[in-house]
């Protein structure tokens, strides 16, 4: 009896420590995809009246916190309320007295976000920029 309960218990032991690091592994994994958002990002922009500008995002993240700056030809502007969640990312870029709000999808291949700007649900594709 005493055997069994020798065996039962180490299995039971195996089993919690398998557990516990295979979620460790799983947190790990998760926050070294979200890591991967961090850096340059850059895209042509279409405006209201066709035409199109360069307007470059750097992001940086803190667990699933997203903070960063938009930078365009009229200057460079904060983002705030920024969130990362699974693959999608929701942030305002606060430009003067606007605030626009944002929300994608970050690729899996890493080297692309698809964006949705403001209320005219302006969409674009960001690419890593070369200069991280």
């Amino acid at each position: 009896m005493f055997t069994f309960n020798k065996t039962l218990t180490s299995h039971t032991m195996k089993r919690k420590i398998l557990t516990t690091v295979a979620l460790l592994l799983s947190f790990g994994a998760a926050f070294a995809y979200f890591a991967g958002i961090d850096g340059k990002w850059s895209a042509m922009l279409k405006g209201p009246d066709g035409n199109e500008f360069p307007i470059s995002y750097t992001f940086k993240t803190a667990g699933t916190t997203l903070n960063g700056t938009v930078t365009s030809s009229i200057g460079s502007f904060d983002i705030s309320d920024g969130v990362v969640k699974g693959d999608s990312l929701w942030f305002t870029a606060n430009i003067n007295t606007m605030k626009i709000k944002n929300k994608g999808r970050y690729y899996a291949d890493g080297d692309s976000i698809s964006l949705r700007v403001g209320m005219r649900s302006t969409h674009t594709t960001l690419k890593r920029a070369l200069d991280k």
